[in-house]
C-alpha cells in the first residue's frame, strides 16, 4: 500500500469519539426479551401439558362412570381447600409486591415481598399435608383415588419447586444482587409461581368442585 493510499484509507475511518458515542448493547435484559424469560415460559407450557394430560385423563374416568366418585368414596370436602386458596392468591400478590418493588428500585420492598410469598405457601403445604393425613382413602383404592393423589402431590410438588426458588432469591436479595436494571431472576420466578397459583384453581374446580356437582 503507497503512501496516499494508507492517508485515503486513514481519512476514511470515523473519529474515536465517534467510536465512543455508539450506543452500548445493554448489561442487563429484562422482561420479554431476555432468554430467562422464554426458558421460564417454555418450561410453563411443558407442565400446561402435563397437568392437562392428567385432568383430561380425570374428566374421562369421571364421565365414564356411573358413579363419581365410586361407591365408598365421598367428594372431599372444602373448608380447608378454599382457605388454601385464599393462601395461594395472597402468595401471588405478595410475589407482584416484590417485582414491581424491584423494578422500581425499592430492595425493601422485594424482600418483604418474596417474604411473605414464602411463608404463605409454607402454610399451603402444611395444610396439604394435613389434608392428606386426615383422608379417608389412600392412592392404590381406585381410579379416583389415585388420580386425586397424583393431581394434588404433583401440584404439590411444583410449590415446593417455587418455595425453593423463592428461597434463593430472598437469599440474593440479602446480599444486594438485585437492582431496578438486574431482576431477571425474579421476574422468572413471579411467572413460574403464577403459573402454579392458576394451576391450583383449575385443580380446585376439577378435584374438589366438580364431585359435588
Amino acid at each position: 500500500m503507497t503512501t496516499n493510499e494508507l492517508s485515503t484509507t486513514l481519512s476514511n475511518e470515523p473519529p474515536s469519539s465517534t467510536l465512543r458515542s455508539e450506543p452500548r448493547l445493554p448489561l442487563y435484559v429484562t422482561g420479554s426479551r431476555a432468554i430467562g424469560w422464554w426458558g421460564t415460559a417454555l418450561l410453563i407450557a411443558n407442565e400446561a401439558v402435563l397437568f392437562a394430560s392428567l385432568i383430561a385423563g380425570y374428566f374421562y374416568l369421571r364421565f365414564n362412570s356411573p358413579i363419581w366418585p365410586p361407591r365408598g368414596n365421598e367428594p372431599p370436602e372444602l373448608p380447608l381447600p378454599l382457605l388454601m386458596t385464599m393462601l395461594l392468591l395472597a402468595s401471588s400478590a405478595a410475589m407482584m409486591i416484590a417485582e414491581r418493588g424491584i423494578q422500581h428500585g425499592n430492595r425493601a420492598r422485594l424482600r418483604l415481598g418474596l417474604a411473605a410469598a414464602f411463608v404463605l405457601a409454607a402454610i399451603f403445604i402444611s395444610l396439604q399435608a394435613l389434608e392428606y393425613s386426615r383422608t379417608a382413602f389412600t392412592p392404590q383404592q381406585n381410579s379416583y383415588t389415585a388420580l386425586f393423589f397424583t393431581i394434588t402431590g404433583l401440584h404439590g410438588l411444583h410449590v415446593l419447586v417455587a418455595l425453593l426458588a423463592n428461597l434463593v432469591l430472598q437469599i440474593q436479595a440479602g446480599f444486594g444482587y438485585f437492582n431496578q436494571t438486574r431482576h431477571q431472576a425474579v421476574q422468572s420466578v413471579s411467572l413460574y409461581w403464577h403459573f402454579v397459583d392458576v394451576v391450583w384453581i383449575v385443580v380446585l374446580f376439577t378435584v374438589y368442585l366438580s364431585p359435588h356437582l
